[in-house]
């Protein structure tokens, strides 16, 4: 996705978010109290979000949204984004 803007921002929060990751497996592996182990889940939920969020911002700024696009290329985008938020949605 070269389109994407601020690429090292973005890979940031991809490691920020493997780290929580992380810890939720060691919370599951030290046999954690439940709320723990919900509480860091529903923060890497949170931050997935924040980073999908990101994301199909600046997809729809880059390939629906921009000057110069043609009807095709901007059709193209439409559906693009369609489909994730269709997927996202289940």
């Amino acid at each position: 996705m070269s389109h994407l803007k601020d690429n090292s921002e973005l890979v940031a929060r991809v490691r920020r978010i493997a780290g929580q990751v992380t810890s939720v497996e060691k919370a599951l592996v030290s046999d954690s109290p439940c709320a723990t182990v919900l509480h860091r889940v529903a923060a890497v939920r949170g931050a997935v979000n924040g980073l999908l969020d990101e994301i199909i911002a600046q997809h729809l700024t880059s390939h629906v949204a921009a000057d110069g696009l043609s009807h095709e290329e901007r059709a193209t985008g439409a559906d693009e984004l369609l489909a994730v938020i269709r997927r996202y949605s289940k």
